[in-house]
């Protein structure tokens, strides 16, 4: 009898024993790792941390001075991509507005703000949280011929929860000689240039989706959406954490909608911002032939028909 009980003691003991070693082992099992994106175009916190201070490295908060008051990278010069854009020209929704300056005043006011060719440019902004205006003024940067400009993956909150260094206000302009010969439009399209031949191409509709539904919520001469335009939000580059998706994921979500690495892709938001954004991103992963309309919607619902 007491040989019986012993057994069925340590049978007890070995059933209890394994019950609670599925889930201590389940526990320890590791946190599957993200992929993280990669691309010509995107550097990481880490690299701000190791370069901030390199004597040819400008780092530029793309959010502007206001929210630079409020918390910018040590040493960062803050700038708005209306700078660099032709919103003087008169309204939204007139010919050519919001577009890249002309080759003279691009020079001057990229100058004025001392982003010069012989730097790193290093920019960033707010990730998903805000409208792409790192992505915007890079874009331009490119299309001037600038050899040497990256944006920060993950914005602003990523060069914090990193412990990139930080002060309260942006750092003054340090004026520099800049000489812009030619924009190259490799990347660009305007109305008339998609008007003559809008069925080549697959065209992206990167706003929010009540935007895209038909809400006028900036000032659009009418809402709604350029005919058959695919849908896919500024918004769905990204993770919770604001980072970037991984490339395979991007390529799979346009692939997904329909569109190949081969096609012709215009991408649109309200005043080309996102867009843009979303047009180096495409370039990034492969989707070469890609073009950022920055006369955007407010352009074309004020002459052409929206669906």
């Amino acid at each position: 009898m007491k040989k019986l009980i012993s057994i069925i003691m340590v049978t007890v003991m070995v059933l209890s024993m394994s019950a609670c070693a599925a889930p201590a082992a389940q526990e320890a099992a590791p946190a599957e790792e993200k992929t993280a994106f990669t691309g010509k175009y995107i550097v990481n916190a880490q690299y701000v941390m190791d370069h901030m201070k390199d004597e040819n490295v400008l780092i530029v908060d793309a959010r502007g001075e206001d929210a630079a008051k409020g918390g910018t990278v040590e040493g960062a010069v803050a700038v708005i991509w209306q700078q660099f854009a032709s919103v003087s020209d008169g309204a939204a929704g007139d010919p050519m507005w919001g577009t890249i300056l002309d080759t003279d005043r691009l020079s001057a006011a990229l100058g004025a703000a001392g982003i010069s060719q012989d730097k790193e440019i290093i920019l960033f902004a707010a990730a998903q949280n805000g409208w792409g205006d790192d992505g915007r003024i890079l874009w331009e940067l490119v299309a001037a011929g600038f050899p040497n400009v990256k944006m920060v993956d993950g914005g602003y909150d990523a060069l914090v929860a990193a412990g990139v260094p930080t002060v309260k206000g942006a750092a003054a302009y340090t004026p520099a000689d800049v000489t812009v010969t030619a924009i190259d439009e490799t990347h660009v399209i305007n109305t008339d240039a998609l008007v003559a031949d809008y069925d080549s191409f697959k065209v992206v509709d990167v706003r929010a989706d009540e935007e895209y539904d038909g809400g006028t919520l900036y000032g659009e001469a009418k809402g709604g959406h350029l005919p058959g335009a695919i849908h896919i939000r500024f918004t769905d580059l990204f993770n919770e954490d604001c980072t970037l998706k991984s490339n395979d994921e991007i390529s799979a979500m346009f692939e997904e909608a329909g569109i190949a690495k081969t096609d012709k892709i215009v991408t649109y938001c309200t005043a080309g911002i996102r867009s843009a954004y979303m047009q180096l991103i495409l370039e990034m992963c492969g989707f070469e032939n890609s073009m950022n309309y920055d006369e955007s919607y407010y352009r074309w619902c004020a002459c052409q028909d929206v669906e």
